[in-house]
């Protein structure tokens, strides 16, 4: 594993050594070759840097995103050092279009992971967990914004806290997963908050968005537009799930009369793009689309299709996202100046978005309505922003507000801090707090004795 990782390194400084000598018209599409040589070549450094990065990280214990996301700073940020040759990256289309492909992919298998029935049957403590997990952090980051760039747009704070406010369910998963926790009551409860998290997260991202299109045509923030927008994706979701639901199953069943090969992904493809292209089409965001597309695409609906499926859209789609979800987190990192921390205030900013960003869901401690369970467990469960924390800073790097990014360079960076400083705390933290609960849990029951009083009585002299 070692020489392998070795190679690839090597590989990859090969490249980058041989991306600095190409000279800048190729970056530019010339060539024989066409506008596609510099994707190739943006492609190839995009996904040696992810998986080394990756690599690195998961051997920490730490979530592969962290990895491709710094790798992807690195990359962006050698001008720094003289070499400027890999800054097309930051502005090629080719290479954008393949990174929102991977996020539609990305909230496609999220949806897919995620079950309605699961979400409504999780109890009070999961939606009072969600909810709570949603309003603290938007206002703490909105009023965060507000405090420390005054000269910033309304708008712009709100997005802002909206970028704090959704949970990242699959680091969650995947922490609680290693610990062996998957199946206890408080991962249940975090779990199923985090889904409701990402659902309310997208409405009200849907809300902004289309409030700051609103404002771009000479409109003004009215209440009844926010509501609007909120009852679109509240129907969009809704009515996806029971339409599309409904429309699904007879598609694959006339499918399952086709012999041709693919049909599963294909078909699965067509749904997930067709629904991000409508959400899109009524003023939603892609991913909204793509989310509820996963939502209603279980395993019953592609039964009929026979011997001829022999995996679930799940394991079909993971290599499809294991190429274009990398290009989204590589991407997001060549966009991260680093010169920007050189700015006052910006470094601080970051400071007290974090913090805002951690106390904002530690308040989620107050929703678990249930009695012996460890809340601030669920609490920390619900910390780590991840990929969806990037997902929207992402989108509001190119959103425009009177000609200007709703989220600027320097504030772009501080979001960036805030998601590695979520991420990294939660593994550990979670394990802290969870094996606490245990022992509180294992007192309480009378399983086992505390430690001081056990070594009092390996000290008694025996009786008699």
């Amino acid at each position: 594993m070692r020489k392998a990782v070795s190679a690839i390194v090597l590989l990859g400084l090969f490249l980058t050594a041989r991306a600095w000598s190409l000279p800048s018209e190729t970056a530019d599409g010339a060539g024989h070759g066409g506008p596609v040589v510099p994707v190739l070549l943006g492609l190839v450094v995009i996904l040696v840097a992810a998986k080394v990065g990756g690599e690195i990280f998961e051997r920490m214990g730490q979530p592969s995103v962290l990895g491709e996301l710094l790798f992807g700073m690195v990359i962006g940020n050698l001008a720094l050092l003289g070499f400027g040759h890999l800054e097309f990256l930051q502005t090629s289309v080719g290479i954008e279009v393949l990174a929102q492909l991977g996020v539609i992919l990305l909230l496609f298998q999220v949806g897919l992971e995620s079950n309605v029935h699961d979400m409504l049957s999780v109890g009070w403590s999961s939606l009072l967990v969600a909810v709570l997990g949603v309003v603290a952090p938007f206002f703490l980051g909105w009023g965060v914004s507000a405090w420390m760039l005054p000269e910033e747009e309304t708008l712009a704070h709100v997005f802002i806290g909206a970028t704090l406010a959704a949970t990242s369910v699959g680091i969650t998963a995947r922490v609680l997963a290693d610990l062996g926790k998957l199946s206890a009551r408080e991962a249940k409860i975090i779990l199923g908050a985090a889904v409701i998290d990402d659902v309310l997260g997208l409405v009200i991202l849907s809300v902004v968005s289309g409030v700051i299109s609103a404002a771009n045509t000479g409109g003004t923030l009215r209440a009844s537009d926010a509501l609007i927008i909120i009852v679109k994706a509240v129907v969009f979701l809704v009515g996806a799930i029971l339409i599309g639901g409904w429309l699904s199953r007879r598609v694959f069943r006339l499918a399952g009369f086709l012999r041709v090969q693919g049909m599963l992904l294909a078909l699965s493809l067509a749904v997930c793009f067709l629904l991000a292209y409508l959400a899109d089409l009524i003023g939603l965001a892609t991913i909204v689309g793509a989310f509820a597309a996963g939502l209603i695409l279980d395993g019953v609906h592609y039964r009929d299709l026979g011997e001829r499926t022999k995996h679930t859209i799940e394991e079909l789609i993971h290599p499809i996202a294991g190429f274009l979800v990398p290009v989204f987190f590589v991407l997001m990192g060549v966009r991260v100046d680093l010169a920007s921390f050189g700015q006052p205030g910006v470094l601080g900013f970051a400071a007290l978005l974090s913090l805002a960003a951690i106390l904002g869901k530690m308040i989620c401690a107050g929703g678990v309505l249930e009695r012996g369970l460890d809340r601030v467990s669920v609490a920390m469960g619900m910390v780590p922003r991840g990929e969806v924390g990037l997902i929207f800073a992402g989108i509001g790097s190119q959103l425009r507000l009177h000609g200007q990014p709703v989220i600027v360079p320097s504030v772009f960076a501080a979001v960036v801090v805030m998601v590695i400083v979520t991420t990294l705390i939660t593994p550990p933290a979670l394990k802290i707090t969870l094996a606490r609960g245990d022992r509180k849990r294992e007192l309480r029951e009378g399983k086992k004795a505390p430690e001081p009083i056990v070594e009092a009585e390996r000290a008694l002299p025996p009786l008699g």
